[in-house]
């Protein structure tokens, strides 16, 4: 009954109920974009599949900009996709859309960068958004996306991958860049790397096995929460000469280098509520931080010391962390194989503030000192299971009411 009713439906009807069955599933027409756009402020969208090249399509776009659409295949490249017009979005059909970098003479997969290259105000881009493709390199070609002082870019659902550079570097993209919900893996380099970037967004992301996960130097305001990071061959999170950011709801793990290290005059930077576990050479590093806050993270097996503060760091709160090993109860066996596990360390610091944690089977100490004394420190409320503890060296501070 169904077949005859079809047949029995005129041409015409077909083609109207096909037309808004496309709108329906969020598709255009491919033969829409040669119409007259009827609609007041409308823009192009561009069908990329109906081009000979992709930069032939980002190239179509009018200096009003528009949308890109790249259809679901395998698109090798050989030279960048230059974007070079604001208020763009190039749009892909998920991993579906995998554009593959080819070349090997170190160049990007896809350069986002004013007409007229330079370094002024007047040359900055404004509104650029990528989403749902993926991105592919190989170990002799450049970062997989690189954006020069793009205002108010936007990524999301975009997978970055064995690129010989960074996944992502964005110069100087200093108003409002957002990286949401997207997959940086096997980059040689960083998977996000941030330069004099501000009011930053990296949230819900995955990060696997580049050489670092992600960088932010000469920045303000990084907003780093709900990303995985697994597996780095350097560190997890380096952040220099940033200040005013929040790191939270993060799991790093198993890094080779450190979980997070804060230099070069950080200040105003929060560490909360984070699991950083099994890190090779160490968790939290504040090699030069100033007025920061380490709080309700879970420290556990880390390689070497699970935070340290050192000499160029200061005014900093340590609170509500758990430093522990593997253990799990009296009885149980099935972890206590694995027992590294590292406290605390003060290296000739001040002013520092360690209250009301718990510091469990850490070797060598459930606080460490080194170096010259440290001064002003306020140790106490801690609860210390089966780890000594150094209180050698401490200058105008107090140690008191912890539970050994």
């Amino acid at each position: 009954m169904k077949k005859t009713f079809v047949k029995l439906l005129p041409p015409a009807l077909l083609v109207i109920l096909a037309v808004v069955y496309l709108f329906s599933q969020g598709m255009t027409p491919i033969s829409s974009q040669n119409q007259t756009l009827r609609l007041p402020g409308a823009k192009q969208y561009i069908e990329a599949g109906t081009y000979p090249s992709l930069q032939d399509a980002i190239n179509a776009l009018s200096e009003e900009g528009g949308v890109v659409r790249i259809p679901p295949g395998v698109f090798e490249i050989y030279e960048p996709l230059i974007i070079n017009k604001p208020d763009v979005q190039i749009e892909g059909a998920g991993c579906a859309t995998h554009i593959k970098n080819m070349n090997r003479e170190g160049k990007p997969a896809m350069l986002l960068q004013h007409l007229d290259k330079g370094e002024g105000p007047e040359l900055e881009l404004w509104r650029i958004s990528l989403l749902n493709f993926r991105i592919t390199g190989n170990e002799k070609s450049g970062h997989g996306i690189e954006a020069r002082r793009i205002n108010e870019l936007f990524m999301q659902g975009v997978t970055v991958s064995y690129h010989g550079g960074d996944g992502i570097k964005l110069y100087y993209c200093y108003e409002d860049p957002r990286i949401a919900n997207s997959l940086f893996t096997y980059n040689k380099g960083t998977g996000v790397n941030l330069i004099g970037c501000h009011d930053i967004i990296v949230s819900a992301n995955q990060f696997e096995e580049n050489q670092d996960a992600l960088r932010c130097t000469d920045g303000y305001n990084l907003c780093m929460t709900g990303n995985n990071l697994d597996d780095h061959l350097g560190n997890g999170v380096v952040i220099e000469n940033t200040y005013g950011s929040v790191l939270a709801g993060n799991m790093i793990e198993e890094c080779a280098g450190k979980a997070v290290i804060l230099g070069k005059d950080c200040y105003g930077t929060t560490i909360s509520a984070n699991v950083i576990a099994h890190n090779g050479s160490g968790g939290v590093d504040l090699k030069d931080a100033h007025g920061c806050a380490v709080s309700a993270n879970t420290f556990t097996i880390m390689g070497k010391d699970a935070l340290e503060i050192g000499p160029e760091s200061g005014r900093i709160t340590v609170s509500g962390n758990n430093f522990s090993d593997s253990y799990i109860g009296q009885y149980e066996t099935k972890r206590i194989e694995d027992l590294n596990a590292g406290g605390l360390v003060l290296e000739g610091t001040s002013d520092i503030c360690v209250v009301g944690n718990l510091i469990s089977s850490v070797r060598p100490k459930a606080l460490e000192l080194r170096g010259k004394p440290s001064e002003r420190v306020n140790f106490s409320g801690n609860v210390i299971t089966d780890a000594p503890t150094d209180q050698a060296y401490l200058k105008n501070s107090i140690v008191e009411h912890n539970l050994n």
